[in-house]
């Protein structure tokens, strides 16, 4: 078996949980500003855990978090700033550690209603550059339609830098078959969008455990009809343990219960069952941390 790619796990519940500034509205951005410090601890904990790719913490420096204002006059300097805090950690590393350069919903989690590409493109364009000079790769996540990674693609444009998509799935009653993004859309659509954008690999994050199997099952069926690109494009897959959400809300809107029964071993046995259905890179989404990413290196024991 080829060996798994592990991710991190999720970086706002780990700074939550390691006592660095963390409030609405400002969320995982409240640490760039006040702590940069425990942000550099929780890569190292990633790291520490066994995690190959660590994600910049600019998933909340965006207008929906800091304010239009605020965003305008200190967006760039703290996605840099996230960016920079990233590459030192894994500079440091003794062993190979990629950085991942997040680029989130710019509207909000899980909102395809509310996705606007022309007040999005210049959001985004901001956050290209100032994590271009740190980053190894493009990880735009959480995305609700196809329609978000097609101006991730419209504004790298020529960026030479590995891209991944990752696509959140409707998960309120966990269906067990027929994946559906947020939007309504197969999840079919995302995949073939993610061929069509040239992209490195396709993910699904930010979802129950439950609906990933069936996601990654119709990620392989798609790129198994496409055969000139099937050894190029992966499939990963970075769950949460949230409780489910009720439609047409945010994801971090609110502090959400976490659930008490996705415990390492537990998401263990998840990842163990999306490997046998074809994923090649594994992490953890929100409420995952250094812990569970520990665990999933059992994968790569044998």
């Amino acid at each position: 078996m080829n060996r798994i790619c592990l991710l991190d796990g999720g970086t706002g519940r780990e700074l939550l949980r390691i006592g660095a500034p963390f409030a609405q509205p400002e969320w995982s951005a409240l640490a760039l500003i006040q702590g940069p410090q425990f942000v550099s601890r929780v890569h190292q904990n990633f790291v520490a855990s066994g995690a190959d790719v660590i994600t910049t913490n600019s998933y909340a420096v965006v207008p929906f978090h800091l304010g239009q204002e605020r965003f305008e006059r200190e967006g760039y300097s703290l996605a840099a700033l996230s960016g920079r805090l990233a590459r030192e950690v894994a500079d440091r590393s003794q062993r190979p550690v990629k950085v991942a350069g997040c680029l989130p919903p710019l509207s909000g989690s899980y909102r395809a209603d509310r996705f606007d590409a022309g007040r999005a493109r210049p959001i985004l364009t901001t956050l290209v550059d100032a994590l271009e000079p740190s980053v190894d790769l493009w990880l735009a996540e959480t995305l609700s339609a196809p329609a978000e990674a097609e101006l991730v693609r419209e504004v790298l444009g020529a960026e030479s830098k590995p891209l991944w998509l990752s696509f959140t799935l409707a998960d309120e009653g966990a269906p067990a078959s027929a994946p559906l993004l947020r939007s309504g859309e197969r999840a079919a659509e995302a995949v073939a969008s993610a061929v069509r954008l040239g992209a490195a690999a396709v993910l699904f994050n930010c979802s129950r455990p439950e609906v990933m199997g069936a996601a990654i099952t119709e990620a392989a069926q798609v790129l198994a009809g496409q055969d000139q690109v099937t050894e190029r494009i992966l499939i990963g897959v970075y769950a949460n343990a949230f409780v489910p959400l009720a439609a047409l809300t945010e994801a971090n809107e609110a502090l959400s219960e976490l659930r008490v029964d996705v415990s390492p071993a537990v998401y263990l046995q998840w990842a163990k069952d999306w490997v046998e259905r074809g994923a090649q890179i594994i992490g953890g989404c929100c409420g995952i941390g250094p812990e569970h990413i520990a665990e999933l290196g059992k994968l790569n024991a044998s």
